[in-house]
């Protein structure tokens, strides 16, 4: 396969050395990845100003929460309807123009909801129909980016990039919101809107300025990638299999943020501002994951590195349910999102890595599907369990039954745990 890839540095060394913060390299070897990186980081915080403007848009419109909950529904569903066909697509055509191409979709969505705000034109529907055509722009989005990143960088440098790429994702997502609602509160909604379509013009710089990427799919291959394909694919190989398992062990049931008011409440007796530092605990602990993670370029059992985390992860949840302690609990809380990230880093490294490149897309696209998809069905059942039992039994239980499941996995498929990153095998 040929690496099309812009180096500035060729002379950089690849090996690991030995260092505590994140590992720069990715960004330093690679003009495209730097650039791709860097308009990436600028897009996401503009994506997470406009989600939280539309939320509020919304909520001033009907006055109802329960429209404002249905904006998360607008968006689940076409990423996970069209996160398989976009991983499908991206397996057929160009990669550069496709995130090119579904990028300037979102940018124009963009537009047109500041459009709207000048106009006047307030109409929930209007701001649902938009959400749900974000969301098919980000389910086509994202399997050809992922899918691009082998391809511009040596395997070697697979976690480093993806270290950096969950600080992009936690760096958005903490501080989008704040700066949306803050220019929100200054100059409306409209220039949320706005900012967040200047914003995507870094993005669209970084996708114009790559080379074509169309998918290696071997000599006499032709026609559309098939979904069934990919699936059947994903069937004869379990290591990959086993990613997104141990994934679902920890997002379905050691998912407790739908508790987190009840948490709030009768744990801590507080309020909203309670529940906000127990997201943003989370959320912090998994921007530290990524910024200390230059550890994790010498783990070469990405395999049992995985377990080890998701075990980690339900662990700290179980603990939180036993602190009463608002401070310990955050504590646990921060450490439960820092093993979230070194998950993500080792799971997206090996689909990337142990994937052949015309199936990275489909794969990716079944990532999607796993990460937007989970932590909902994850909400749904330790709701359940709450309302039948209790928060605490809820959030302790879910966290033990995480770290059990991961056990039995890592017994069922003992190959697993074996998975050395020289040799990959999917």
């Amino acid at each position: 396969m040929t690496r099309t890839t812009d180096r500035t540095d060729r002379n950089t060394p690849t090996a690991p050395r030995r260092r505590i913060l994140a590992d720069l390299t990715p960004l330093r070897t690679s003009a495209d990845y730097r650039r791709l990186w860097v308009g990436g980081t600028i897009s996401w915080v503009g994506q997470a100003m406009t989600a939280l403007a539309i939320s509020l848009q919304v909520y001033d419109i009907t006055g109802s929460s329960f429209s404002v909950g249905l904006v998360g529904l607008f968006s689940l569903v076409p990423l996970v309807v069209f996160g398989l066909y976009g991983g499908a697509i991206a397996d057929t055509v160009d990669r550069r123009a496709l995130g090119l191409y579904s990028s300037l979709g979102a940018t124009v969505l963009s537009v047109a909801l500041a459009a709207a705000a000048l106009l006047g034109f307030h109409r929930v529907w209007f701001l649902y129909a938009v959400v749900a055509l974000q969301a098919v722009c980000a389910a086509l989005t994202g399997p050809a980016r992922s899918a691009m990143i082998p391809r511009l960088l040596p395997a070697e440098q697979l976690p480093a990039a993806n270290a950096l790429n969950s600080v992009t994702m936690t760096f958005g997502t903490m501080v989008g919101p704040a700066l949306g609602g803050l220019v929100v509160a200054v100059g409306g909604y409209q220039w949320a809107y706005l900012i967040d379509a200047v914003t995507f013009s870094a993005a669209l710089y970084a996708m114009w300025r790559l080379p074509a990427m169309k998918p290696d799919r071997g000599e006499g291959v032709r026609g559309r990638a098939s979904v069934a394909d990919g699936l059947r694919f994903l069937g004869t190989r379990p290591n990959i299999r086993m990613t997104f398992f141990t994934d679902m062990a920890a997002m379905v049931l050691a998912q407790p943020k739908a508790l987190f008011p009840a948490i709030a409440l009768l744990w801590y007796g507080d309020d909203a501002k309670t529940v906000g530092l127990m997201v943003a605990a989370v959320a912090a602990g998994a921007l530290l994951g990524g910024l200390f993670s230059g550890w994790q370029a010498r783990i070469r059992r990405h395999g049992l590195a995985i377990l080890l985390a998701v075990a980690g992860w339900g662990l700290a949840i179980a603990v939180f349910g036993l602190t009463r302690n608002l401070w310990l609990g955050l504590f646990f809380l921060a450490l439960a999102g820092a093993a979230d990230t070194v998950s993500m880093v080792f799971r997206t490294t090996m689909l990337q890595a142990a994937t052949p490149d015309d199936m990275r897309g489909r794969l990716q696209g079944v990532f999607i599907v796993v990460v937007a998809g989970g932590p909902r069905l994850g909400d749904f059942l330790a709701g359940t369990a709450a309302d039948l039992t209790s928060p605490a039994v809820a959030v302790t239980g879910g966290g033990l039954a995480c770290v059990v499941v991961v056990g039995l996995l890592a017994l069922r498929w003992r190959e697993f745990g074996r998975y050395d990153a020289r040799s990959p095998k999917a």
